[in-house]
């Protein structure tokens, strides 16, 4: 009885301390899920003033490696195969080509002033890339590492990306007002969109109807009917937003808010698709900047520019699960179904110069 009596009155004041606690305005820790082995693949980030890519395991949201070597990576862009990563050398005017499971250099490939977003196609065959210096757009032919044309567009072109179907690719004008639409089977712009104050990056729903774009100038999110090539709504998120992503299943925009360096944002806005309305806004971090979302739907990746760091979103619980530390100025990010090796050191790359068709010497492709 007396070993009873000891338990009892234990409990009673485990009790009482807890009902305390919450008397004063305490709460009971949340029971955040095991996050390891959900999701897998790679997420690549570029970190633009740490002139470095930062590999993540999306298995284990643990660093891979780090590679040294690309001055000034603005963005970068996993291929559809996930063999490779093309990133942009903002310091060089260079887009490079790396195999994403050797570490190696395959190819550069000159580029207009201030490059600043690469995309492939969805057949993996050709890359764009913006040049803000110039107002203007590289096509790439990946088979071959040369340039097959230049397009002129609107003022400043920064963030792009293709349709699901690979025939047009949206292009935001940062220092515009435009999205210029260019047709990818003859490499010609064929129409600007008037949108709204400076347009920084795009994303297209899955099905191809619609693409969404950020509004840097507006605080805002736009919306575009891709059939009639009009602006047919707004919606007001945080300050300063840049990248957006709609998730796999056609349900949300996400947009990271990243406001400035003297006033940072420190959010994600989540957009009903439906409604075209903010259903949630999530802390995520100093400076929200890159989105990208795994593709079963289960995480969302935002780099915080200003924190050096990678959050990681649960999507079903609209949760922070995750922050990792990654190079300074953490810009674009890309997500790879392959998940690269875990070398025992950082990696430094080799640039070399171009040879005149775009590779190097000796270099098999990825």
């Amino acid at each position: 009885m007396k070993r009873y009596g000891i338990v009892l009155g234990v409990a009673i004041l485990a009790l009482v301390g807890i009902g305390a606690w919450l008397l004063v305005g305490g709460r009971l820790p949340l029971q955040t899920p095991n996050h390891d082995g959900m999701v897998s693949g790679t997420v690549w980030v570029a970190n633009e003033e740490g002139n470095s890519i930062t590999a993540v395991d999306a298995g284990t949201n643990q660093v891979l490696t780090t590679l040294n070597g690309i001055e000034g990576p603005h963005n970068l862009q996993v291929a559809p195969d996930g063999k490779s990563v093309w990133a942009v050398s903002g310091h060089e005017s260079l887009a490079v080509m790396i195999g994403a499971s050797a570490y190696q250099v395959h190819g550069t490939v000159p580029t207009g002033k201030e490059p600043a977003h690469i995309i492939l196609t969805p057949d993996g065959k050709t890359a764009y890339a913006t040049n803000g210096g110039d107002n203007t757009v590289t096509v790439i032919d990946v088979a071959t590492m040369k340039t097959l044309a230049t397009i002129p567009v609107g003022k400043y072109p920064h963030g792009l990306r293709p349709s699901p179907d690979g025939k047009w690719v949206y292009v935001a004008n940062a220092k515009d007002t435009t999205l210029s639409v260019i047709d990818t089977a003859t490499n010609s712009k064929v129409a600007d969109i008037e949108v709204g104050q400076k347009p920084v990056q795009v994303a297209f729903s899955p099905d191809g109807k619609f693409v969404y774009f950020s509004l840097n100038g507006e605080n805002a999110i736009g919306k575009v009917d891709v059939a009639s090539r009009t602006l047919v709504g707004k919606v007001k998120v945080g300050g300063g937003p840049i990248q957006v992503f709609v998730t796999p299943d056609n349900g949300n925009i996400l947009a990271a808010n990243q406001g400035t360096k003297d006033n940072p944002s420190t959010t994600v806005s989540i957009i009903d698709a439906t409604t075209f309305t903010v259903a949630k806004t999530i802390e995520t971090g100093k400076g929200a900047h890159g989105v990208v979302i795994d593709p079963t739907g289960k995480h969302a990746y935002i780099t915080n520019i200003y924190g050096d760091d990678l959050a990681v979103i649960d999507l079903a619980t609209r949760q922070v699960v995750k922050t990792i530390p990654t190079g300074t100025m953490p810009n674009g990010i890309s997500f790879s179904a392959f998940t690269a090796p875990a070398p025992s050191t950082e990696i430094t790359l080799t640039m070399p110069k171009h040879n005149d068709d775009g590779t190097m010497p000796g270099m098999k492709m990825p």
